[in-house]
């Protein structure tokens, strides 16, 4: 719905207008200094009052500097350990490649692990809660594109759950598509980043 403008708020935009106007004449006080407003000001303070462009939202400007966030899901249940380990990395080498910036690693809670029941077996370590982010820290391959990982919100998991964070392929424009992640890594220890 379109509101036409009274003419008593017509009247009040001008007079709006009308006392910024007179309020660059006068001497402005700032820190208990009298600084008075030079004349370059005042024609600048009035262009800018009479101009009609619109000023750009820089919220719609498009940078490409800004990295947008891509999330991927990967789910672990079911999985042996050595399977799941297999998994999680080939899946943050594509994830990697794919330019994703965080992984959602979804390992469940261990509530209904059997492996509880088995005496011979680490009750934390056989767990793919507690494996899976200990094999990732301790590869020494995917610690070089890996930023870092947290636990995950509520919403995302929970306790059963954890991010990934990936580091910017982008910029590594060197690396041509056919090059593995092992290539990378190389050149990663070389330049020691």
């Amino acid at each position: 719905m379109i509101k036409k403008i009274s003419n008593k708020d017509k009247q009040d935009w001008e007079n709006f207008l009308e006392n910024k106007k007179k309020i660059l004449n006068k001497v402005v006080i700032k820190n208990e200094k009298k600084i008075e407003i030079s004349n370059k000001d005042k024609q600048d303070w009035e262009n800018f009052l009479k101009n009609k462009e619109k000023i750009p939202n820089k919220d719609f400007v498009n940078r490409k500097s800004v990295r947008h966030e891509k999330i991927k899901k990967i789910d672990l249940h079911g999985y042996t350990i050595e399977e799941a380990n297999k998994a999680v990395e080939q899946f943050i080498e594509r994830c990697f490649d794919e330019r994703v910036t965080k992984i959602i690693v979804i390992t469940g809670k261990g509530l209904r692990s059997k492996n509880v029941e088995n005496p011979y077996l680490s009750k934390d370590l056989s767990i793919l809660k507690y494996s899976v982010p200990e094999f990732i820290e301790n590869n020494k391959n995917l610690a070089q594109v890996i930023i870092e990982t947290t636990d995950a919100k509520i919403e995302d998991g929970g306790s059963g759950a954890f991010y990934v964070y990936l580091k910017n392929k982008d910029k590594f424009k060197w690396l041509t598509k056919n090059e593995n992640i092992k290539t990378k890594i190389k050149y990663f220890k070389e330049k020691k980043y």
